[in-house]
């Protein structure tokens, strides 16, 4: 069974690895194929449900661990290190949108989400909690450390950020309203520092999951890289 010098645990393998992709797949794969049987007036809008951060987000974790799974199963290194790149952006992108949905939603659910539009408390674990949780466990237990630092992935971020600034753009363009209610009440300038923060978060995020990567596993020096943001780990 593979496993990487500084992984906890066997992956690819078709052991306990393989068991928590295919439960990722299944998790992530019923929230994705509800997208498709909701009678919504998303469905028919310009950009789809893709307007919504969230569902990017869910696309990049199916992918994670659709290519996880083929990876147990062929023991192909090629698609588990594919996988890897994809959960370098995926992982703290969903704790990202876990943390700004939760915190929101106990400021006022409205502001998030569209009124009339609200999800029973399973489906929005689903979409919410679920994608965080899987990517996280399977950072932490089947992975190897990033190596990416803090500065890349802040220009990484700062990209993406930017990037999905001007798809909601167009989509408001297309459609006359932003797909999250709160996108309205903000100033161009506004939307502009929430994506930029929104980005410095994704930054944070990622240098604690590199900190306890290397907590859970025992490496000290993983644990010293994670605050210095040239270094890389090897």
């Amino acid at each position: 069974m593979a496993r990487h010098h500084l992984q906890r645990l066997a992956s690819p393998s078709p052991s306990a690895s393989l068991l928590i992709h295919l439960l990722g797949v299944a998790t992530l794969g019923k929230s994705f194929h509800s997208l498709f049987i909701w009678d919504t007036p998303f469905a028919q809008a310009h950009g789809w449900y893709l307007q919504f951060l969230t569902i990017i987000g869910l696309v990049l974790s199916l992918s994670v661990f659709v290519l996880a799974a083929i990876a147990d199963v062929s023991g192909g290194t090629t698609l588990f290190r594919l996988k890897n790149l994809i959960s370098i952006a995926a992982t703290p992108l969903e704790v990202l949108i876990s943390a700004l949905y939760w915190v929101i939603c106990v400021i006022d659910t409205s502001l998030i989400v569209p009124p009339g539009y609200e999800f029973d408390i399973w489906v929005d674990a689903g979409f919410h909690l679920a994608p965080a949780a899987f990517l996280t466990l399977d950072f932490i237990l089947f992975s190897p450390p990033w190596t990416v630092s803090a500065y890349g992935m802040m220009s990484l971020s700062a990209v993406f950020a930017f990037a999905y600034w001007c798809w909601v753009e167009v989509c408001f363009s297309k459609n006359g309203w932003y797909p999250y209610p709160m996108f309205g009440l903000l100033t161009t300038t506004q939307r502009a520092l929430l994506f930029a923060f929104s980005a410095g978060l994704v930054t944070l995020f990622s240098g604690l999951l590199k900190w306890t990567h290397g907590v859970v596993n025992g490496n000290d020096r993983l644990r010293r890289e994670a605050h210095k943001p040239t270094k890389k780990i090897q």
